[in-house]
């Protein structure tokens, strides 16, 4: 089984900058093909905030452009989202997906972590 772990949510002053991080946990991945970061806030649905190909191609919704960058260590299976000048309307959960984790035994389609909270104070 294949998990996505999480980590760097927390309460942060407007203009302040947070990294959120995200590993894929298992024993034995040979590739994920796209890593991405969604987020939900309340009331609202859930939202591509950016996302990274397995050779770096990266897509950012147009409000964070210039704000937040994606990046990727394909030998740790791991994404990363820097996020700066972060306003309150960043303020949400945010997931992190993977896309087609390949593993000898199978490829899992599409997996979820658990949810990051961040909070944007004003």
């Amino acid at each position: 089984q294949v998990q996505l772990v999480e980590s760097g949510g927390g309460l942060v002053q407007a203009g302040g900058s947070l990294v959120l991080s995200c590993a894929a946990a298992s024993g034995r991945i040979s590739s994920i093909n796209v890593m991405g970061w969604y987020r939900q806030a309340p009331g609202k649905q859930r939202e591509l905030v950016a996302d990274i190909t397995s050779g770096g191609s990266t897509n950012y919704v147009d409000s964070v452009k210039g704000r937040f960058t994606i990046s990727r260590d394909n030998a740790k299976n791991t994404v990363y989202l820097q996020m700066n000048s972060l306003k309150p309307e960043d303020t949400a959960v945010y997931y992190c997906n993977a896309d087609r984790i390949r593993t000898p035994m199978r490829i899992y389609l599409e997996v979820w972590g658990q949810g990051t909270l961040v909070t944007v104070s004003s």
